[in-house]
């Protein structure tokens, strides 16, 4: 089995990688093989809504990663998504991923079945992470994959997502920052609990 995760964030090792590295180190334990893609080192082109995908199985954009990103797609049992949030939504450099997906879907659902799930990160306590992974998730399901969340029946809800913040507390000096999701327990612990529910699913499978 192999599982993967998609990090649209353009700051390479922070936050948002940290939380899907945590994600995989749970998987891991398993004896899963795991592979971090962060797409700021990829080169992908804009899609530019030609819509031959409509009817093809392929994208007519060629000379740019994304064939390597859609066959590792293909080749994962579950896929992860994580990106901080822009605005309420996912960061450039997913959206324009999630796009150029599209020949895996209109035509025909090329990751039906597989497990999928998504988590994000955001300065603000109250920074849009639920819209932001909403979106992740619905586009998860739009290509049939059956994702996973982060509750744990047995301890109860620990969250309903996988998100963060890096917003600590309030006094008279003003906000207090943590340094870096390593600080925020809850969603290190949401994403280690997402982590046993992915594998949960894909041996149910």
């Amino acid at each position: 089995m192999k599982v993967i995760a998609v990090s649209g964030s353009h700051r390479k090792g922070k936050n948002t990688s940290i939380m899907l590295k945590t994600v995989l180190d749970e998987v891991a334990k398993d004896n899963v093989e795991t592979e971090l893609i962060e797409l700021v080192d990829y080169d992908i082109k804009l899609c530019t809504s030609c819509n031959k995908c409509m009817k093809n199985t392929s994208c007519s954009i060629t000379g740019d990663d994304m064939d390597l990103l859609a066959t590792k797609l293909q080749e994962a049992d579950a896929i992860i998504l994580g990106s901080p949030v822009y605005w309420a939504n996912v960061s450039t450099l997913m959206k324009n991923f999630m796009d150029r997906t599209r020949f895996m879907h209109l035509n025909k659902n090329m990751l039906q079945g597989k497990v999928g799930a998504a988590l994000t990160h955001a300065a603000l306590r109250n920074g849009g992470q639920e819209l932001c992974l909403s979106i992740m998730e619905n586009y998860l399901k739009s290509q049939g994959l059956i994702v996973a969340d982060c509750r744990d029946p047995e301890r109860g809800i620990i969250a309903n997502g996988a998100m963060g913040t890096l917003q600590q507390d309030y006094n008279v000096e003003g906000f207090a920052w943590k340094k870096g999701v390593e600080e925020d327990l809850v969603a290190l612990e949401a994403c280690r609990q997402l982590g046993k529910n992915i594998l949960k699913l894909i041996r149910s499978k």
